[in-house]
């Protein structure tokens, strides 16, 4: 397991170009192995400008090392507030490459999911760039609504896809660990994107599937808009995927939007009511 960055209450990021008001954050990230596994193969990097979790693949060898591997090529990239896409493809690239030299040593090879949110700029615009490879997911939450920004790659999810089984059977799915992409496996990392617009109120959760495969997405509705600041909303999603069993590490980032531009803060914001996530709604790119 490798954590990269420290939580902040109220971070302040100059937007390059723009006179206004800086962009203020504020994310706390948590990690824990769980009550069942002897080691935590999740990571986490959470530190302008990446939001990331990384989870190593259970009953493989070394899925801390791959994930490990996939945290630390992004923090090698950091140069700044805001990142290239670019900047996120060749570090999952370097990973990959991390990945397959340790993989010549194990006869299974090993490898991991990946997903998070990232800052980059459009047009000179703050975004949110979000990804994934695998099951770990994010999700985004405005105005009290949640909505899952990513589609995992997952045997289940095609099963979904197709009509065949509904969300709910997925979540009981005796082929419900099954991934369909992975970093890792000798396979070049395939992620989908989506883009996110930089709205005071915008509440981010990155997590691994050791927080859904336990906490159903009402809850972690509710629990994220309880009004608790990012720490306690983390704490408080850890410890409920405990009490639910805790059967596989969960790690979480809990990411806010407080102010963007102009000083208009989340109390604010205009905009982000009525539709789900309304003008918020995410761009899928591939």
């Amino acid at each position: 397991m490798t954590q990269i960055g420290q939580n902040e209450q109220a971070h302040s990021l100059t937007v390059p170009g723009q006179d206004g008001e800086p962009v203020t954050l504020a994310w706390a990230a948590l990690t824990d192995t769980g009550r069942r596994r002897q080691q935590n193969q999740d990571s986490v990097l959470a530190q302008p400008p990446y939001f990331v979790v990384a989870d190593g693949m259970g009953g493989h060898a070394a899925g801390d090392v791959a994930s490990d591997a996939v945290v630390k090529r992004l923090a090698q990239r950091v140069s700044g507030d805001f990142a290239e896409p670019a900047d996120l493809i060749g570090a999952l690239y370097d990973a990959a490459a991390d990945i397959a030299d340790y993989s010549r040593e194990s006869a299974l090879g090993t490898g991991t999911t990946v997903t998070g949110a990232v800052l980059t700029l459009v047009e000179g615009a703050p975004q949110w760039l979000v990804f994934n490879i695998g099951d770990s997911r994010v999700y985004a939450q405005m105005d009290g609504v949640l909505s899952q920004v990513t589609v995992d790659h997952s045997v289940v999810q095609q099963l979904v896809d197709a009509g065949t089984i509904t969300k709910e059977q997925a979540e009981q799915h005796p082929d419900s660990n099954m991934i369909t992409r992975a970093v890792g496996f000798n396979e070049l990392p395939s992620p989908d994107y989506w883009m996110l617009p930089m709205l005071p109120g915008l509440r981010l959760l990155v997590c691994s599937d050791g927080l859904t495969k336990e906490v159903r997405d009402d809850e972690i509705a509710l629990h994220l808009r309880s009004g608790a600041d990012a720490a306690s909303t983390a704490r408080t999603l850890v410890q409920r995927a405990l009490e639910l069993g805790g059967r596989d590490n969960v790690t979480v980032i809990v990411l806010d939007v407080l102010a963007q531009g102009d000083g208009e803060s989340a109390g604010d914001a205009a905009g982000a009511g009525g539709e789900p996530l309304d003008d918020t709604r995410p761009r899928r790119r591939r």
